[in-house]
């Protein structure tokens, strides 16, 4: 038995393969748009993933995981024998990524900068993958210790293209990096983040006040503009016994 709710086709979508934004949420923005304007009207059906791929010029992988992202966040339904239909005119997702000031400010946590270094220098491979820029173009390189209530709780280091941001350690010291590049005209609106774990050094266990070979949480982070401009590079240390990354899941 097959419904007889109307499938909505979609547009073609035109998407940049040259920017480091990915291609599943180049689309899915797409479909936010055209969901949020009414093009595509709560209760219609959405095209079949072969179908809908076709149309929008990208491969199926791309388009399940554009639907994926959409249906994570409550504005997509998969419903047996009917397929995936609008149920929400708005997408529920944060429009900035929050920085650790951020979540300390509004946690009340106190949050006290110590800038260790902030200095130019060029570009490893490593960070100019990721920021996508020729190796060995200069980079403003910083390391701060971040403390919460006072005690230490984090070792960060970060690396910003030298014509995204202007930066000194008195701003550093005093303000969130996300802060300052929102005020600079930056906005960091998606990121790719990878969360691991790993024992402290002798020397990061020092400043942390933790013992050597404690555990340590560690993230890397890539975040871009909208326009698909990498704004930083960060490579940050977490004291295990002081703080832990929340995830929202939902099954699909």
């Amino acid at each position: 038995m097959t419904s007889s709710t109307p499938r909505s086709p979609v547009r073609p979508v035109e998407v940049d393969r040259t920017s480091p934004v990915p291609l599943y949420y180049q689309v899915a923005t797409r479909l936010q748009e055209l969901i949020e304007s009414g093009e595509i009207g709560v209760g219609a059906r959405i095209e079949n993933e072969v179908d809908l791929a076709s149309r929008l010029g990208v491969s199926r992988p791309t388009t399940r995981r554009a639907i994926q992202y959409l249906v994570e966040r409550g504005m997509l339904v998969r419903k047996r024998g009917v397929g995936t239909q609008v149920v929400h005119p708005k997408v529920r997702r944060p429009v900035e990524l929050s920085s650790l000031y951020d979540d300390l400010v509004a946690g009340d946590r106190a949050p006290r900068t110590e800038v260790l270094d902030i200095r130019q220098m060029p570009a490893s491979d490593a960070i100019a993958a990721a920021l996508e820029i020729p190796a060995g173009t200069e980079v403003t390189w910083i390391e701060r210790l971040r403390f919460a209530g006072g005690e230490p709780l984090a070792l960060m280091h970060n690396a910003i293209p030298l014509d995204v941001l202007p930066l000194s350690k008195e701003d550093l010291a005093e303000h969130g990096l996300y802060e300052l590049l929102r005020r600079a005209g930056h906005v960091p609106r998606i990121a790719t983040q990878v969360i691991g774990a790993r024992s402290a050094t002798s020397s990061e266990a020092r400043i942390l006040d933790e013992k050597r070979g404690a555990s340590l949480l560690t993230m890397t982070r890539t975040a871009w503009e909208a326009g698909g401009r990498a704004l930083e590079y960060g490579s940050h240390v977490y004291r295990a016994s002081r703080y832990s990354f929340e995830l929202n899941l939902s099954a699909g």
